[in-house]
């Protein structure tokens, strides 16, 4: 499977406290256009998970290229990892932060399903608000190498 390439997306949302939480998947697509319907798989042990379940939705920020950095950090267990990133609060309350430096793109979603895969589960939402950056390319993950 590492030899599919796939765009770097870090997954936010707001945990209970009202604090950003996020983290980095690469596992995420889009599944319809009509309604506008987004996937992406979280594992089970996510800290992340919580704050999903607690907003009802998620913000898929596509990394732009050259945040390799960013996309390492958001992939750990700390606890501060959102802190020293620039964000904004999506227009609805469903959604967690937008990377407004570091996204070349963002959905924001609403939990529509989630469904058991495995060690993950796989949440659908449905776009509610999105936009991309002109001239900003996403990155791209092959082969455990960003590019």
């Amino acid at each position: 499977m590492a030899s599919f390439p796939t765009g770097v997306v870090v997954l936010t949302a707001f945990g209970e406290d009202a604090r950003p939480r996020g983290l980095t998947v690469s596992a995420f697509c889009a599944v319809s256009l009509e309604p506008p319907l987004a996937l992406a798989c979280i594992d089970k042990t996510s800290n992340t998970l919580p704050a999903v379940q607690h907003t009802g939705g998620f913000t898929a920020n596509i990394l732009a290229t050259g945040r390799e950095q960013l996309a390492r950090r958001m992939a750990t267990k700390l606890t501060d990892k959102v802190d020293a990133i620039a964000w904004r609060r999506p227009t609805s309350k469903i959604g967690g932060p937008i990377l407004e430096n570091d996204a070349a793109a963002y959905a924001v979603c609403t939990l529509r399903d989630t469904i058991e895969g495995g060690d993950h589960w796989i949440l659908i939402g449905v776009v509610t608000e999105g936009e991309h950056r002109p001239g900003v390319t996403p990155m791209v993950f092959s082969r455990r190498i960003y590019t």
